[in-house]
């Protein structure tokens, strides 16, 4: 039997059923904190329980396309605005039990963008918020995504130290302690102004200058700020170790 004839009397029913669905770890940073988008499900299974972005994969659609409609419908994120989100697979999640309708497999994504708008409830959908990671455990969370959350937020903690991911979050021009409000809000630690400035400049390719400066100095006075953009490196070296990592590597 060649492939053709091979292909012609397959019979998929023949095998387990199996739905491929996506979930998505949206993350980005409101009033000086790192805030998760939830929707509050309207409908069974775990009704009023909240839940990350996601839903089935259409038949006619790749993961990350499926990631980004999931997100667009929850954010109205379309066009310029989703182009400006980074979006990368996390992992994936298929323990048997983990939905009561049937066998389901997500694939997770993570997803970074800074001053993200008002996110909008979907059909299925009774509220979608922007909650601080900080309220998390206030929240009767559905299926297995409070497991998926915190792969997500390790995820994105992690590469901060070896990638220029922070720079997703700010405008294209920033300041340096702009980047180090970034790291301090994701870490969740404070970090020496100083120190913090050293390393920076010290990383090929973390940073450029725009040769520009901010309008006004800082609110207790004092020079301008110098103003940078993203620079061309893909990876750190030497990595920006988090406080607590930095004393393991000592």
């Amino acid at each position: 039997m060649d492939e053709q004839d091979f292909l012609a009397t397959y019979e998929p029913r023949n095998y387990p059923a199996v739905a491929v669905t996506v979930d998505v770890v949206a993350l980005t940073i409101r009033d000086g904190a790192l805030h998760l988008l939830l929707i509050r499900r309207g409908q069974p299974p775990f009704e009023g329980h909240w839940a990350l972005p996601g839903g089935f994969v259409h038949p006619d659609e790749d993961l990350a396309t499926a990631a980004r409609r999931e997100l667009a419908e929850e954010t109205g994120l379309g066009g310029a605005g989703l182009r400006r989100v980074h979006l990368e697979q996390l992992a994936s999640y298929g323990a048997p039990d983990r939905d009561p309708r049937m066998r389901i497999v997500s694939v997770a994504h993570l997803a970074f963008a800074p001053d993200l708008p008002d996110p909008v409830a979907d059909t299925d959908a009774d509220e979608a918020i922007w909650l601080p990671v900080t309220e998390l455990t206030s929240r009767q969370l559905a299926f297995d995504h409070g497991r998926i959350i915190d792969d997500g937020l390790e995820r994105a903690r992690s590469k901060l130290e070896y990638t220029p991911l922070a720079t997703r979050f700010l405008a294209p021009e920033f300041t340096i302690g702009e980047l180090r409000a970034v790291y301090e809000t994701v870490w969740g630690h404070p970090l020496h102004a100083g120190n913090f400035h050293r390393k920076v400049l010290s990383v090929p390719g973390l940073v450029e200058s725009t040769g520009a400066s901010t309008e006004r100095g800082g609110a207790r006075g004092g020079p301008r700020a110098k103003l940078y953009r993203a620079g061309d490196a893909r990876l750190l070296h030497p990595a920006l170790l988090r406080p607590a990592r930095e004393e393991t590597v000592r």
